[in-house]
């Protein structure tokens, strides 16, 4: 076994350990992990970053589904629409340059991270909560349920990576759902999203098995044994510093892949943003976008 190799799964573990950790964002980083590291084409680590997310995601929705904080009939409503979209997204992304799919994905990871540091305090996520079966009847916007489903579902089929930070505000805003079982559904829909981006790819690429399975079990593990640790461990603090992380190294991406100009004012903006969010998150500047400290009490 090669130190790449090993390496890879090392990591991959690290990934799923975030993932289960936070309850997502940790598998934004599988595709720089599989396309650095393992040294796979782009086109082919995105469609294994889709398998390894929609395996993992499922394996963390059979624990809420425990719980009883999966809303399976909104689940699939907005995940069969994002099926539509990311087996077209699939299709798209398999015929687009690498270069541009990895600067797409760098986006997408940029984004992620600006969602992850602003994203406020979970008050209830670990409170006991009404299942699903309980909830509050919601009658769902159908149409504009649907249209959000297939963008969020092209977006993850283009980028592989899950969208969870998407999924979860719209299943609050359309759905009704309180936020745990928001974040339960959510893995139901990625999952159905991943997979079919994934068939979407498998039109023109071919993977390397072995070494997607290996990465894929290691993941899971990770997840898992971030589920056990979630509960003992401050989680909007992990998520605050994994998120200025995911901007680091999607800034990163972004210098690889771009232009050395544009690469030198991605690099920079990048640097700023990072700064600008320690900053606010060390002092108690009246910083913009939710990003000051809390304050006590």
């Amino acid at each position: 076994m090669s130190g790449t190799l090993i390496l890879t799964l090392v990591l991959a573990v690290s990934v799923g350990l975030a993932l289960g950790t936070l309850g997502g964002g940790g598998s934004i980083l599988t595709v720089p992990l599989l396309t650095y590291i393992a040294g796979m084409p782009p086109k082919e680590a995105i469609a294994a970053s889709l398998l390894i997310v929609g395996v993992t995601s499922l394996s963390s929705l059979v624990v809420h589904a425990r719980h009883r904080r999966v809303r399976w009939r909104t689940g699939l409503i907005f995940g069969a629409a994002g099926m539509v979209g990311a087996f077209a997204g699939g299709l798209i992304g398999g015929q687009l340059p690498g270069a541009v799919l990895m600067v797409a994905f760098a986006i997408m990871m940029i984004a992620t991270a600006i969602a992850m540091v602003t994203r406020k305090p979970r008050r209830d996520t670990d409170q006991p909560t009404a299942d699903a079966g309980t909830e509050r009847a919601h009658s769902l916007p159908m149409l504009r349920t649907m249209l959000e489903g297939i963008v969020v579902g092209l977006i993850t089929g283009i980028v592989g990576a899950g969208g969870g930070f998407l999924v979860v505000p719209a299943l609050v805003l359309l759905g009704g759902l309180s936020m745990p079982v928001a974040v339960g559904t959510s893995l139901l829909v990625i999952a159905m999203k991943s997979f079919a981006g994934l068939a979407g790819y498998l039109t023109t690429v071919t993977l390397d098995w072995p070494l997607v399975a290996a990465v894929t079990a290691m993941a899971v593990l990770g997840a898992l044994l971030g589920a056990r640790l979630s509960g003992r461990i401050p989680a909007d603090a992990l998520q605050k510093v994994f998120g200025v992380f995911v901007l680091l190294t999607g800034t990163l991406v972004l210098v690889i892949e771009l232009p050395p100009a544009w690469a030198i004012a991605a690099g920079g903006l990048g640097l700023i943003t990072v700064v600008l969010v320690l900053v606010c998150r060390l002092t108690a500047l009246n910083c913009p976008f939710g990003l000051a400290r809390p304050t006590p009490g």
